[in-house]
C-alpha cells in the first residue's frame, strides 16, 4: 500500500463534477477524476441537491480511491424537509416553512452521530435550535415556543415512542 492522500470536499448530492473544487484536488494525483466524479454522484444520489461533506482516500502508488460519504447539514436536511429555498434572512421576525415533528425526530437520528447529544431528546433540541436560526416553524408552531414545549416534557411521549419504533 502506497500513501494514502485524503481530500475533503463539500459537494452538491449527485451534482459533483470535474470542475473545482474536485479536478484541481484531484488531477494531480493521477487518477481519473470522471471516475471518482462518478462514484460520488453514485453515493450521493440520496442526497440530491443537498450539500453533503465527502472523503475522497487515494492510494497514491496504485492509483485506487475510495469514496466516503458523511452526512448533510442539519439545515440543508431542514431545508428539504421544509420544502422551501433556503432558511429566513430574518428568523426573529420572518419565518417561511414548517416542518412536523416526526421529519424533525427523523433529522435527530441522522445527526446524532455527528453531535454532542448524549440523547435523542439532546439532538432534537439541536435539531429546533437549527430551526429557530433559520426561521422554520416546527408543527405550524413558532420553533421559540416549540423548544419551550420540549423544555416542559410536552414532547416526551412522542420521543419514547420514536425510539421504541427505531
Amino acid at each position: 500500500m502506497g500513501e494514502k492522500k485524503i481530500i475533503s470536499v463539500l459537494v452538491t448530492g449527485g451534482e459533483a463534477s470535474a470542475g473545482a473544487p474536485l479536478g484541481p484536488a484531484i488531477g494531480p494525483l493521477g487518477v481519473n477524476v470522471l471516475q471518482v466524479v462518478n462514484e460520488i454522484n453514485k453515493v450521493t444520489a440520496d442526497f440530491k441537491g443537498m450539500k453533503v461533506p465527502v472523503k475522497v482516500e487515494v492510494d497514491q502508488e496504485t492509483k485506487k480511491f475510495t469514496v466516503s460519504v458523511g452526512t448533510p447539514t442539519t439545515s440543508a436536511l431542514l431545508v428539504k424537509e421544509a420544502a422551501i429555498p433556503k432558511g429566513s434572512g430574518k428568523p426573529n421576525t420572518e419565518l417561511v416553512g414548517n416542518v412536523s415533528f416526526e421529519k424533525i425526530l427523523g433529522i435527530a437520528k441522522i445527526k446524532i452521530n455527528d453531535s454532542y447529544a448524549k440523547s435523542i431528546k439532546s439532538s432534537v433540541k439541536e435539531v429546533v435550535g437549527s430551526c429557530v436560526s433559520m426561521g422554520v416553524k416546527v408543527e405550524e408552531t413558532d420553533p421559540r415556543q416549540f423548544m419551550v414545549q420540549i423544555e416542559e416534557g410536552k414532547w416526551d411521549k412522542a420521543i419514547t415512542d420514536y425510539e421504541a419504533k427505531t
